[in-house]
């Protein structure tokens, strides 16, 4: 198993969570279902009707960076 590097495969989150990084999932090379933050896979494992809310957040977020 890959020796994971903090700030390149993963973090910590202010709740002291470890989030995965999207580089990290694309070099696992497939969607785990479990809606993971930074998923680019479009969450394709996911059922629904969660995977449509957590599409819906992903957008709403992309386009509260857009602004700023």
């Amino acid at each position: 198993m890959k020796q994971l590097i903090e700030g390149t495969d993963f973090y910590y989150n202010e709740e002291g969570l470890m989030v995965l990084t999207s580089k990290y999932h694309l070099e696992r090379g497939y969607c785990c279902g479990n809606g993971c933050k930074h998923c680019p896979f479009n969450y394709e494992r996911v059922s629904e009707p969660r995977r449509s809310l957590l599409i819906l957040q992903q957008q709403e977020h992309g386009k509260s960076k857009e602004e700023k």
